[in-house]
């Protein structure tokens, strides 16, 4: 039996670059998707919009508590829930005299704000199943190593928080049902069309790519990880 077989599975951001890797390997391995979407532009490059096992789910804004709040209770109604993986977030790049008050703020609503909202609802459900779990969130290198972080100040702050929620809530967790298990992926620059535009003369050779990224997220996702929780998993490639 493939090892998400009728497990069901939350993806935010799941209509994004990475997000639209993800599924496939849930998908290809028995598992129901449910993901949330804004924008109709993300939906109609959606890959997997018509595929049986995924559920759409409109108007999820995911820095709005009761909207977090509403998503995870409509998802539970399918049957409980068994991986949350939060991808969703978002990026900026200025130098810090250029930086307002709301764009700080923005990262971090974006970021970890989201990151704690959708963590929290998870656990709700997976301590009520009694059925474990996991939670995989999505950090980034300026995240550990906050030297690569310039001109980045909100970004690298914000997916700090999601690194300290991460191992934070792993350890709170563990405590109240050693079958959740909490980690979290630290991709660098990914080998997106995006940041190939956005930085041509760089060595893309070298950035990871969305599925190995997937991949990383797939397993610590899955019931064969038995043992890694508070994890940071770098994934950079030969970057």
């Amino acid at each position: 039996m493939d090892p998400f077989t009728n497990r069901h599975i939350i993806l935010t951001g799941g209509t994004g670059a990475l997000g639209s890797a993800a599924p496939s390997w849930f998908l290809e391995r028995g598992g129901i998707c449910h993901v949330p979407w804004v924008h109709e532009k993300d939906l109609d490059r959606f890959p997997h919009r018509t595929h049986e096992r995924v559920h759409l789910y409109a108007n999820v804004e995911l820095t709005d508590e009761p909207a977090v709040e509403r998503f995870y209770a409509a998802v539970a109604l399918h049957g409980p829930l068994w991986a949350s993986i939060h991808i969703a977030g978002g990026f900026s790049y200025a130098p810090i005299e250029t930086v307002t008050k709301a764009a700080f703020v923005a990262q971090m609503q974006q970021n970890a704000l989201t990151c704690f909202l959708c963590c929290r609802e998870a656990v709700k459900l997976m301590l009520a199943s009694k059925g474990g779990g996991r939670i995989v969130n999505v950090a980034a290198r300026p995240a550990l190593e906050p030297r690569t972080g310039a001109n980045m100040v909100p970004y690298t702050a914000s997916k700090a928080a999601v690194a300290a929620i991460t191992q934070a809530l792993a350890e709170e967790v563990i405590a109240k049902d050693p079958h959740i298990l909490i980690n979290a992926v630290v991709p660098s620059i990914m080998d997106t069309p995006a940041n190939r535009q956005s930085m041509p003369t760089a060595d893309h050779a070298k950035w990871p790519k969305v599925d190995h990224v997937a991949a990383t997220i797939a397993f610590l996702a899955s019931p064969e990880n038995t043992a890694t929780r508070g994890g940071l998993i770098p994934v950079y490639g030969a970057a």
